[in-house]
């Protein structure tokens, strides 16, 4: 039988843990009482370096319940590395592992479905929200933007999945051989290539506390993505320099010919020649530079992605 564990980052979630544990515990009761998984399932909840009653709640909740266990990370650092750490942590302990956000506006029922696709021999399982009609027009016309420009730039991520995904022993024994410090998850699990599949289900409205991902940490989320799965946007800057470059030449062109027509500014063409050649040359040299640079730089200093403070788990 499936020993499934439920990893499940927190960060300043006081205010949701408690009906989060409730239904978590009741949904996994459930699931034993079924057999579908096994009673050494567990539910875990990593705590990203919070600030408030988090660590606190979660070890009351496992001093209460057998089913719940915590993370705790020495520091906060951020939605993705916590997610790793627990990842990597818990691979250890179960045959799956479902990563889920605590304010669970992802749909815990389709975890049986989940489960199903893991028994048919699917060792990565996506949650992939069907629609996006209970978020703003702004939120939806961006999140689908960043999917398809992450598409051209080359990332390969599936479509409108965040990270509510299963994943098998075998697969996160997969990931651990990914080593990269800056990480995008939704784009690194692809990568592994063993079988998968798609869950469809509908997202919910945040039952209480605010978003831990207003539009600054949403950006730079996106940012990240991009330039840890490509290398694409540092070749649009040498691109740009080219083309900027050859645009001075033809300025070049320009001037001549209406110089030799006698309509001229003294000393105009010459500077504006001057800026535009020297700044496409110096854009191509830091595009060619940057080619090299950043693929090395970060990567180099192989600091660890997460310390981990304390584990407590009842097995």
């Amino acid at each position: 039988m499936t020993t499934l564990y439920l990893a499940v980052p927190c960060y300043n979630e006081e205010e949701v843990l408690f009906d989060t544990a409730e239904k978590l515990i009741i949904k996994y009761k459930n699931l034993i009482k079924e057999n579908k998984i096994s009673e050494k399932s567990r539910i875990v909840f990593i705590d990203d370096g919070s600030k408030d009653k988090t660590w606190k709640i979660i070890t009351e909740l496992h001093s209460q319940f057998s089913l719940i266990s915590g993370l705790k990370l020495s520091r906060n650092r951020g939605h993705q590395n916590a997610l790793l750490c627990g990842l990597m942590t818990l691979k250890d302990y179960a045959d799956a592992v479902i990563s889920i956000d605590a304010d669970l506006q992802d749909d815990i029922n389709a975890i049986d479905e989940m489960l199903a696709d893991y028994e048919n021999g699917s060792d990565v399982v996506y949650g992939v929200r069907k629609k996006r009609e209970t978020d703003t027009f702004f939120k939806r016309f961006t999140a689908e933007a960043f999917y398809k420009i992450l598409e051209k730039m080359g990332g390969q991520i599936i479509f409108n999945h965040a990270d509510f995904r299963l994943m098998s022993k075998r697969a996160l024994e997969g990931m651990a051989e990914f080593k990269e410090v800056n990480l995008f998850l939704r784009g690194l699990v692809p990568m592994i290539g063993y079988q998968s599949s798609i869950v469809e289900y509908e997202r919910f409205e945040r039952t209480a506390g605010e978003s831990k991902y207003p539009l600054t940490k949403m950006l730079a989320l996106a940012w990240e993505g991009i330039t840890s799965l490509s290398i694409k946007p540092i070749r649009m800057v040498m691109w740009l320099g080219i083309i900027i470059f050859i645009a001075s030449i033809l300025f070049l062109i320009y001037s001549l010919i209406m110089f030799c027509a006698g309509h001229t500014i003294s000393g105009w063409a010459s500077t504006f020649i001057s800026i535009w050649a020297i700044g496409g040359l110096q854009l191509f040299a830091i595009g060619v530079i940057g080619e090299y640079l950043g693929k090395v730089y970060l990567e180099t200093k192989a600091r660890p992605r997460f310390i981990v403070e304390k584990f407590i788990n009842k097995d």
